[in-house]
């Protein structure tokens, strides 16, 4: 249910000062097909880009070659966190000292600080029912050393300095502009009550023995070359866009909670009990998987206090976000993985592998297993070494079903319906989002379908690698093709918060765009879509890509002009329909009939099968549709008559009626 906002002339400054970045680009003309209705296809038309983009092109902030411009730039911040955690209310504590350098080459009057925990607050606007908690309550903020105050909602001028919330977002006025190369220095602190299942599924509390914390803190948003502020709202749906930060973070609780955190664990000897320590250490040097703490651990785990209180310490650099999970009655399972060569000094390096669960998740007695596959493959697979001290897994069963992702830190349902393989894959899943977007930094509010495309795709290669008979390429394709071409789609560009009800956010977010990296991969090649896909990732880590900078690194590498392939797949819901007519037999060549009955246009694979056993593999390159025609008659030289025609007989494509794909010789 999305409820009403609250308007007052506050709200309203802030949304016209700060909505000034989302224009785009006036609408391209219509299709060549409604143009010239002799045509029996629309031709693919180029893609829209939006102006600001464009004006990033300008300024060498980006390339037309897809690399970041010479004039590339991004800002930078750390975070000092505190966080107490009171179990007899389910209460947060929070402080935070914040530096933020303004690296930008814009001189700003203002910040803007995402404040997600008000997705639980009356009268946020979201997208789906939530608990209503109250979200943070403020309790003192500071800029530069000194106390700020909220602005008046009254009305009247507005102050040089001071501050506003708005449901998910907080302006903070400067008094003085911040100049680029200038730093600011902000101080917090707040409380909230932990909702159940919290911020969509993605934080919350279970059986009073378990905690995932995240969207806890007031982070500053992002400020980037294309957008500047990036001021689109969370409202439960749409993830995070998220510059790169160095984080401390404490956490303070009672001493009969375990905790992990994102970043490395910096005082095990200080928190854990020294049986557990001495099997922690062993565990995180071992190839084998070790149980740090078993049943019989539970509450003797830790160390005892005077005042029955114990911190815990973390330290990061580079990171998006930070989580942490607190729990009472779970064992902790603990192993290495090899990452290969992280440092460059020939030797393979390790992570560690965490894995927090209780006895009513059985499956997850072989999850740390899961989870150093996942981290090993796609370490390989994307030739970029996993880069942080640990990987974590925490069974959240009453918060999650499914699997929800932070630096080092993951929290998942037991699986106990579905199956051991399939947590396996949520493992994966929600492990391969290690990548994209916490090293290579997607916008997920706009684009989800980059990072959710990106990660479903390099998933169903880490389960191929671990189950190679049970993962068929067409498992990418079944959900995409349950709602192709209806009117329950949605183009995959469409922002992602702007889908309509019902299956198109999802599809056009997971299935779709991993089945379209598929039909790319088909149309380059392997080994041609590896180099692009690698030369991407490798070129923006640590970087905030758009789309169009993945699309044009694909046209850099590969050498082909691709606008046909984004319009038709990205752009639209236009559908792939190829089909076989008709094949006449002729004395020395045959002649086969393709159809085209989707508006898709993609080369044609054909696996020809003749009389005397011969079998000819044929590609009908894409340029035969881009001029309008839905039918061609491809002239094969044979030395014996055509017994059998297939149009992808390896199924690597998402074609939805692949039963007019063969054609038999009566």
């Amino acid at each position: 249910m999305i409820q009403p906002i609250r308007r007052s002339i506050h709200t309203l400054l802030l949304l016209t000062l700060l909505t000034g970045c989302a224009t785009q680009a006036p609408v391209s003309p219509t299709p060549e097909a409604d143009q010239h209705p002799g045509l029996e296809r629309p031709i693919p038309y180029p893609i829209d880009i939006p102006q600001r983009y464009l004006q990033a092109l300008e300024g060498g902030t980006r390339s037309e070659s897809g690399e970041p411009g010479e004039s590339y730039w991004k800002n930078r911040s750390s975070y000092d966190l505190k966080a107490e955690l009171d179990p007899e209310t389910d209460t947060i504590h929070g402080s935070a000292g914040i530096r933020w350098v303004n690296r930008s080459p814009d001189t700003l009057d203002r910040l803007l600080l995402e404040v997600n925990q008000n997705l639980h607050a009356q009268g946020t606007l979201r997208k789906e029912w939530v608990e209503v908690t109250g979200g943070m309550q403020f309790e003192q903020i500071q800029v530069n050393g000194t106390d700020v105050e909220e602005i008046n909602r009254q009305g009247g001028a507005p102050p040089r300095q001071g501050y506003l919330v708005d449901a998910t977002r907080m302006l903070i006025l400067l008094e003085e502009p911040l100049a680029p190369g200038e730093s600011v220095d902000l101080s917090m602190s707040w409380n909230f009550k932990v909702p159940e299942v919290g911020a969509g599924g993605r934080m919350g509390r279970s059986r009073d023995n378990l905690y995932y914390i995240a969207y806890w803190y007031p982070k500053v948003a992002m400020y980037d070359d294309v957008e500047g502020w990036f001021v689109d709202p969370f409202l439960g749906n749409a993830e995070f866009y998220h510059e790169f930060s160095d984080y401390q973070l404490e956490i303070t609780l009672p001493d009969d909670w375990l905790v992990m955190g994102s970043g490395e664990f910096l005082n095990p000897e200080e928190v854990l009990a020294p049986h557990v320590l001495e099997r922690y250490r062993n565990a995180i040097g071992s190839d084998e998987v070790v149980q740090v703490v078993t049943e019989a651990d539970l509450g003797v785990a830790t160390q005892r206090t005077e005042d029955r209180m114990l911190t815990w310490r973390f330290t990061a650099d580079k990171i998006r976000d930070v989580a942490f999970s607190a729990t009472q009655e779970s064992v902790w399972d603990a192993t290495r993985a090899p990452v290969g060569d992280l440092d460059g000094d020939g030797e393979t390096d390790y992570t560690h592998i965490h894995s927090f669960y209780r006895n009513t998740a059985p499956y997850w007695t072989d999850q740390a297993a899961y989870a150093r596959h996942s981290i090993s493959f796609l370490s390989d697979y994307l030739e970029m070494p996993y880069p942080w001290p640990h990987m974590t897994s925490v069974e959240g069963e009453d918060i999650i079903g499914g699997g929800m992702e932070f630096p080092m830190i993951t929290v998942m349902g037991s699986y106990n319906q579905a199956g051991p393989q399939q947590l396996h894959g949520v493992t994966a899943h929600e492990f391969a989002h290690m990548w994209v977007p916490m090293i290579v930094s997607t916008n997920e509010r706009r684009y989800t379908w980059m990072d959710e495309g990106m990660t479903t795709f390099n998933t169903h290669q880490a389960m191929v690698d671990a189950y190679p008979d049970d993962y068929p390429t067409m498992d990418l394709f079944y959900s995409y093709l349950g709602i192709a071409g209806t009117d329950l789609e949605g183009p995959m560009m469409r922002w992602s918060d702007f889908h309509y009800p019902g299956p198109a956010y999802g599809v056009a977010s997971y299935p779709k765009p991993a089945s379209v990296l598929q039909a790319l991969k088909t149309v380059l090649g392997e080994e041609t879509f590896l180099e692009a896909y690698h030369t991407f990732l490798r070129e923006w880590e640590w970087k905030h890509p758009y789309p169009w900078d993945f699309f044009s690194t694909v046209e850099r590498v590969s050498g082909e002009e691709l606008d046909w392939f984004w319009r038709s797949w990205y752009y639209e819901t236009w559908v792939l329909d190829q089909a076989v007519r008709d094949v006449q037999n002729h004395e020395g060549y045959a002649v086969i009939v393709l159809e085209d009955i989707g508006r898709v246009p993609m080369p044609v694979d054909l696996r020809i099968e003749l009389e005397d056993g011969t079998v000819m593999q044929e590609r009908v390159p894409v340029n035969h549709w881009l001029d309008g025609s839905a039918r061609i008659e491809w002239r094969v030289e044979t030395g014996s008559p055509v017994m059998s025609v297939t149009i992808d007989a390896d199924e690597q494509l998402p074609d939805t009626d692949p039963d007019n794909n063969r054609w038999e010789r009566p």
